[in-house]
């Protein structure tokens, strides 16, 4: 773990000194891996979103569901 050193404005820090119970780093940490957690969600959906809505993606989509199922056995 790294330790750097940041500035908040005073009404942040009392906000945070609130519910950190004592332990401002974890309070941090927690705040900030859930904000990645919800931005890098947002970006899979709009990923998805794009692919779905891309004509090219779809055929190319279509030929591999097509081979996926034609019963060949990669294990034998």
């Amino acid at each position: 773990m790294l330790k750097v050193t940041i500035s908040l404005e005073e009404d942040i820090l009392q906000f945070v000194d609130q519910y950190a119970q004592g332990n401002r780093s974890a309070y941090i940490n927690t705040l900030l891996a859930e904000h990645r957690r919800q931005i890098l969600a947002a970006e899979m959906i709009a990923a998805l979103k794009q692919d779905a809505e891309d004509p090219e993606y779809q055929v190319e989509i279509a030929a591999w569901d097509s081979v996926a199922g034609d019963g060949i056995n990669a294990r034998e």
